[in-house]
């Protein structure tokens, strides 16, 4: 099975450490490697700030209404992927699914 390749998420697109190096993430359940994750420097953090900084100036001229539309379409969308969400907090920590499946989903 391949790893999934996981990247750090700035200024809206999916970018590696400008390094290049990456690490393993491995289940704890299972002793496996499931993904490799950016080994992110101080380089990236600046970057990812800056962006956020950018992002805020924009996102501080709007309305209340508007942001609370956003972070209503922001649930909905957390909500149409939570059983996603919980199977990858599954792997990633090593707990039992039956332990992080949010009321609104359905058990398997």
């Amino acid at each position: 099975m391949a790893l999934r390749e996981l990247k750090n998420f700035v200024n809206g697109e999916y970018v590696a450490a400008t390094s290049g190096e990456s690490s393993e993430v491995i289940n704890p359940a299972t002793g496996q490697a499931y993904a490799t994750a950016p080994v992110s420097s101080a380089a990236d953090v600046d970057t990812a700030y800056k962006a956020a900084d950018k992002a805020f100036e924009e996102w501080s001229e709007t309305t209340p209404s508007e942001r609370q539309l956003a972070l209503f379409r922001i649930a909905d969308a957390l909500e149409a992927r939570a059983q996603e969400a919980a199977d990858l907090e599954s792997e990633n920590t090593g707990k039992p699914l039956a332990t992080l499946v949010w009321r609104s989903v359905p058990p398997r």
